[in-house]
């Protein structure tokens, strides 16, 4: 099913560059109490050719033991995701979460090394007609405190409409969608997997890349017991990921693999800003609370400035 899908895409006539004076057609905004303010929606032109999407079939990496990745290059053609780059920066809300963590057995004050933001509800409830969160099995409202300190956000349309793309195009469904912002060669994201129990086993993850081009590395966990020779060896993984680039990690990819994006220094490090978005499933409620937890957090909303160039925050009304 999914390689069908892939493949109809690329035969298919490839969306066409929208001409400069093409009016964009909004189709108004998405809103919800728990959005800080609401979002635009995608011009209409745009949607419509995201939903033709991809512009080429994936290519699968498997050839070393336990990972199983689909590169999608381009997933989005360029011209189309620089606009998608340029306008999400300007319409999303940005954190930069600040956490504590025991690294070593001493409490660290964490501030994460790039902006962040989040929206998605786990697999145990859903948002009903007016926006509610509300419980699959007993269809009335959700009364859990792991919704309290975090009302849960659905994915604005301007985000969603890539999703169903992507769910169409390999077959995974996805209820959460992660993005975050690297300003600069200096914000970054250490060696880590997306492996948590909330997950299930052998998730599957899109990621997303609009922007400048980043290294993304990925490199084998530490050795387990019995682990085979051939395992403990294996060679890392370095793609570099240009504007519209996708990676899909599946089966059990994130159970053994590591994967990184790092920093970039010297004449590299002023690259014009990168933003990855993630989709994935979470299937708990715990997923929501960390999902919330680490990528909203409890600080101040902010928000891309067009003329300074940065984020800066933002303030009501």
């Amino acid at each position: 099913m999914a390689q069908k899908r892939t493949l109809d895409a690329f035969l298919a006539a490839p969306p066409k560059r929208r001409k400069a004076n093409e009016p964009d057609d909004d189709t108004g905004r998405s809103e919800h109490p728990s959005y800080p303010f609401p979002m635009a929606n995608l011009p209409a032109p745009m949607a419509r050719d995201v939903s033709s999407l991809p512009a080429r079939p994936g290519k699968g990496i498997n050839d070393r033991p336990d990972l199983d990745l689909l590169h999608f290059q381009p997933y989005i053609p360029t011209y189309m995701a620089n606009e998608m780059f340029d306008f999400l920066r300007s319409e999303l809300p940005f954190y930069r979460v600040e956490y504590e963590a025991k690294r070593g057995g001493l409490k660290t004050h964490i501030t994460t090394p790039r902006w962040t933001t989040v929206f998605g509800l786990d697999d145990t409830s859903y948002f009903d007609a007016r926006g509610s969160v509300t419980d699959k099995l007993s269809t009335v409202k959700a009364n859990d405190r792991r919704y309290d300190r975090y009302p849960p956000r659905p994915i604005p349309q301007c985000l969603d409409t890539l999703r169903k793309s992507t769910e169409a195009a390999t077959g995974c469904k996805f209820n959460f969608c992660l993005v975050n912002y690297y300003a600069s060669g200096a914000d970054s994201i250490s060696f880590h997997s997306d492996d948590e129990r909330f997950l299930g086993a052998e998730p599957a993850i899109a990621s997303f890349s609009l922007g400048a081009r980043r290294d993304f590395l990925m490199k084998r966990r530490p050795p387990r017991p019995g682990e085979s020779a051939v395992a403990k060896h294996a060679k890392g993984v370095k793609l570099t990921l240009g504007s519209g680039d996708m990676i899909l990690m599946r089966g059990a990819t994130q159970a053994n693999w590591l994967h990184s994006i790092p920093k970039r220094t010297g004449k590299n490090q002023q690259d014009g800003g990168r933003i990855n978005i993630t989709f994935r499933k979470a299937m708990i409620k715990d997923g929501t609370e960390n999902y919330y937890n680490y990528n909203v957090g409890s600080g101040p909303v902010y928000r891309w400035d067009q003329t300074s160039r940065q984020m800066v925050l933002w303030e009501k009304g």
